[in-house]
C-alpha cells in the first residue's frame, strides 16, 4: 500500500470519499467525536492512519492524495463513551463509512473499498413502465438463478446470473414488467443466527446502504460488484424490465446494544437511532434498533442513498421495508418529513415508491394512510382473498372492495386503485403451493423449535398436511392455487407475484425461510407437470391483462351507466343472474360473486369474472342484455369444457373455481 498524505482541508459538503480534481476528499459526520481517523488498510491487517484535520458543522474532512481504485479503508472515531446519552465512541473499533460504495470483510471487521465510478451505460434508459401496465415479480438475486440449468455454474446466484439471457427469457416470457429484488445493500448475519449454524439469506440486516452486496458478484467483492450490478440493470432495462429494490432503512445490522458496532452506532448513536429511557433503543422493527429516520443526519443519509441508487445505479424504484418506522419521530406521522421529502425530491419523485405500511407495533399499521405518491402492499387484499378461497370470508362484501381496487382504503384522500399492490404471497410467509398444502407452519429447519414465523397464515391444506399421493387432494390444491393466482392477476390494482409461485415452488411448509440459503429457498427450474398449469395460467392472464385496459383501470369505477342501455361500468352479480341486493351483500353465507367490467368507456371488450368458492358445482345464470348477448369462456380453472354460453342461460361452474368470460354482442 502506497503511503499517502493529507494535502489540504478538503470540503464538508459531500460525505464519504469522493474524487476531486487533484485528490480524494474525505468527509464524515460525527459532531460529538473528538477525532476521526481514516485508516487505509493493508491485506496483512496493517493500517496507515490519517487523522482528518478539519471539522465544519459536525463534519470532519480533509483532502488526501488520490486514492487508487481498490483501496480498502475504515474509520476510527474517538470521543466519550456514554451510552445513556447516545455516545458510544470507541477508537478500537474499525467502522464502515456509511457512504462506502463497496464493502468487503477485513479480518474481524468490514472495510469500505474505493471503486471505479466510470461505467459505460451504452445509452441505458429507464423503461418508465406506467403503473397501469406494471406487473411486479418479487425475487431473490441468489435464489432466482442458483438452480437454473441454462445459467453457467460460475454465474449462478449472482447479479450476472440474474441478467443472463436464459433468466431474462424466463422473466419476459412470463409477462412481468418489473423485478423487485430482496435486499441487495451489503448485509451481514446476526450473531444469534450464526450461533445456530445458519446465515441471513434474505438480507434484512443492512451494514452499508450504498454498497451492493458483495457475495452476489461473480467477479469477487473487491469493488467489482458495483460494475456487475450496473451491468445487470442495463441488461434488464434493455429487455424492458424495471428494477425495484427492497430497501431496509428502518433498522440496521448493528442490532441491540449488546451486538457489535459496525458503523452508525460508533459515529453518533443518539442521532442515528431512536432511543427511549436510559439510552435504550426504541425497537419497533423487532431487530434490536430503529433508525431515527427523521433526524436531519439520518434523513440526509437516507436521501443521499436513494438518490445514489437512482442517479448512479439507474434503479427504477424502491419497496420500503417496515415503512411505518420511517414515519416516526417519537409519535407516528404518515406525513413525516422523510416521506414528504422523498415524494418531492426531483431525483426520486418519478421513481416507483412502495411502502410496506406497517412495522412491528400495533400503532404502526398504516394501510391506506400513506401520502399520495406512495403505493402500498395491501395485506387487506391478501387476507380477504385467502379467506374467500378457503371458505372463511363470511360473505363477499369485502372481496368486492379488493377486486375493484380497494376504494375503501384509497379513494378518500384522492389516491387511485394503482396505490394498491395486490399480493397473495411474498417472501415472508407460505409460498402459493404451501398455502394450499399446509394448515400450520413447519419451520424446524430454522432451529428455533418452530417458534418463529407467523401463526395467522389463513391457509388450508385441502384435507392433508403436507405432500400427499391422494389424487383428489392434489387436484383440489392445483385448482385452489390457480384460483388464488388468477384473482391477483385479474383484480384492479398492481399485481405482485412471488418468484416461483408460478412454478409450484414449495418450501416444505417453512413460512419464514430467512435463514435458508439452500434448496428450501432456491427456485427449482425443473419442469413439474403437476404444477405447470400455473405457469401457463400466468402467461395467459398477463397477456390478457396487457391487451385489455378494462382489466387495469386507472380510476375507481362507481357502477355508473356507460350508455342508454343501462349497462354499468362495474356491476356485481349473483349466481341467479341478477345484480346483488343489499340482502346479498349482508349474506355471510354467500360464497360466489360475479364481477362485470364494461369496456365501453375505454374502447375495449367487456368481461364477466365468476368466483365460486363453494365446494359444490353451481348452475350460474349469465346476465343477458344489456350486458351481453353471449359469452366466450376465456379461462376456467375448473375445466368444465364449455366454450360459449348465451346470455340468460346457465353455465355449470365447478366447485371452487374461477371463470373468465368475454362478453359478445
Amino acid at each position: 500500500m502506497t503511503v499517502l498524505t493529507i494535502q489540504g482541508p478538503g470540503r464538508p459538503h459531500v460525505l464519504g470519499l469522493s474524487a476531486v480534481e487533484d485528490g480524494t476528499n474525505a468527509a464524515v459526520w460525527a459532531p460529538q467525536a473528538t477525532s476521526v481517523t481514516l485508516c487505509l488498510l493493508n491485506e496483512d491487517g496493517g493500517e496507515h492512519r490519517l487523522r482528518l484535520t478539519e471539522c465544519t458543522n459536525g463534519v470532519w474532512h480533509s483532502e488526501l492524495e488520490p486514492l487508487p481504485v481498490g483501496t480498502r479503508y475504515g474509520l476510527r472515531v474517538d470521543g466519550p463513551y456514554e451510552p445513556e446519552y447516545g455516545r458510544r465512541f470507541d477508537s478500537k473499533r474499525l467502522l464502515i463509512d456509511p457512504y462506502a460504495r463497496a464493502v468487503v470483510r477485513h479480518g474481524d471487521w468490514w472495510a469500505g473499498v474505493v471503486v471505479d465510478e466510470q461505467f459505460d451505460w451504452a445509452g441505458d434508459a429507464p423503461p418508465r413502465t406506467p403503473w397501469t401496465e406494471t406487473v411486479i415479480y418479487e425475487a431473490h438475486v441468489r435464489g432466482l438463478s442458483m438452480r437454473h440449468p441454462k445459467v453457467p455454474p460460475e454465474l449462478r446466484g449472482t447479479y450476472a446470473g440474474l441478467a443472463h439471457p436464459a433468466m431474462i427469457e424466463e422473466l419476459t416470457g412470463l409477462g412481468i414488467t418489473a423485478i423487485e429484488l430482496l435486499p441487495v445493500h451489503q448485509f451481514g448475519t446476526e450473531p444469534a443466527v450464526s450461533a445456530r449454524g445458519l446465515v441471513n439469506y434474505w438480507g434484512y440486516n443492512t451494514l452499508a446502504f450504498n454498497a451492493p452486496h458483495g457475495a452476489y458478484s461473480s467477479r469477487g467483492d473487491a469493488g467489482e460488484q458495483v460494475a456487475e450490478f450496473k451491468s445487470m440493470v442495463r441488461d434488464l432495462h434493455a429487455a424492458g424490465l424495471e428494477v425495484i429494490l427492497d430497501v431496509v432503512y428502518n433498522h440496521t445490522g448493528e442490532g441491540g446494544p449488546d451486538d457489535p458496532t459496525w458503523s452508525l452506532r460508533g459515529l453518533d448513536d443518539g442521532a442515528y437511532y431512536l432511543h427511549g429511557d436510559n439510552g435504550h433503543y426504541y425497537d419497533v422493527t423487532g431487530c434490536g434498533n430503529t433508525v431515527h429516520a427523521n433526524h436531519p443526519a439520518s434523513m440526509r443519509m437516507i436521501m443521499d442513498s436513494l438518490r445514489y441508487w437512482v442517479r448512479d445505479m439507474h434503479v427504477d424504484g424502491f419497496r420500503f421495508d417496515l415503512a411505518s418506522a420511517l414515519a416516526r419521530n417519537g409519535d407516528i406521522n404518515p406525513n413525516a418529513p422523510l416521506l414528504s421529502a422523498i415524494t418531492q425530491d426531483p431525483v426520486l419523485r418519478e421513481a416507483k415508491l412502495i411502502a410496506e405500511p406497517w412495522d412491528a407495533s400495533g400503532e404502526g399499521y398504516l394501510v391506506g394512510r400513506f401520502p399520495p405518491g406512495w403505493c402500498e402492499w395491501n395485506d387487506r387484499f391478501r387476507d380477504t382473498v385467502r379467506d374467500f378461497w378457503r371458505g372463511q370470508s363470511g360473505g363477499v362484501n369485502d372481496l368486492a372492495y379488493r377486486l375493484s381496487g380497494s376504494s375503501d382504503l384509497y379513494a378518500d384522500d384522492g389516491r387511485h386503485p394503482l396505490s394498491s399492490i395486490n399480493l397473495i404471497t411474498s417472501h415472508d410467509g407460505f409460498t402459493l403451493r404451501d398455502l394450499v398444502s399446509y394448515n400450520d407452519k413447519h419451520n424446524e429447519d430454522n432451529r428455533e423449535d418452530n417458534r418463529d414465523g407467523h401463526d395467522d397464515n389463513r391457509s388450508w391444506n385441502c384435507g392433508a398436511e403436507g405432500e400427499t399421493d391422494d389424487a383428489e387432494i392434489v387436484a383440489l390444491r392445483q385448482r385452489q392455487a390457480a384460483n388464488l393466482l388468477a384473482t391477483v392477476l385479474l383484480s384492479t390494482g398492481v399485481p405482485m407475484i412471488t418468484a416461483g409461485d408460478e412454478r409450484g415452488k414449495t418450501q416444505r411448509g417453512n413460512n419464514n425461510a430467512y435463514c435458508q440459503d439452500n434448496e428450501i429457498s432456491w427456485i427449482d427450474w425443473t419442469p413439474d407437470p403437476d404444477w405447470s398449469h400455473l405457469t401457463d395460467l400466468t402467461r395467459e392472464l398477463l397477456g390478457l391483462r396487457a391487451g385489455h385496459p378494462v382489466l387495469r383501470q386507472r380510476h375507481f369505477l362507481g357502477g355508473r351507466p356507460v350508455d342508454e342501455s343501462g349497462q354499468k361500468d362495474l356491476a356485481w352479480f349473483h349466481p341467479e343472474g341478477r345484480e346483488l341486493t343489499d340482502a346479498d351483500w349482508d349474506d355471510g353465507g354467500l360464497a360466489s360473486l360475479g364481477m362485470f367490467l364494461s369496456g365501453a368507456n375505454v374502447g375495449d371488450a367487456s368481461f364477466l369474472i365468476l368466483l365460486h368458492a363453494d365446494a359444490g358445482e353451481a348452475a350460474w345464470t349469465l346476465p343477458g342484455e344489456p350486458w351481453a348477448a353471449s359469452y366466450d369462456v376465456v379461462v376456467d380453472t375448473g375445466n368444465v369444457g364449455t366454450d360459449r354460453v348465451d346470455g340468460g342461460q346457465d353455465l355449470f361452474v365447478s366447485g371452487r373455481s374461477l371463470v373468465v368470460l368475454r362478453a359478445t354482442t
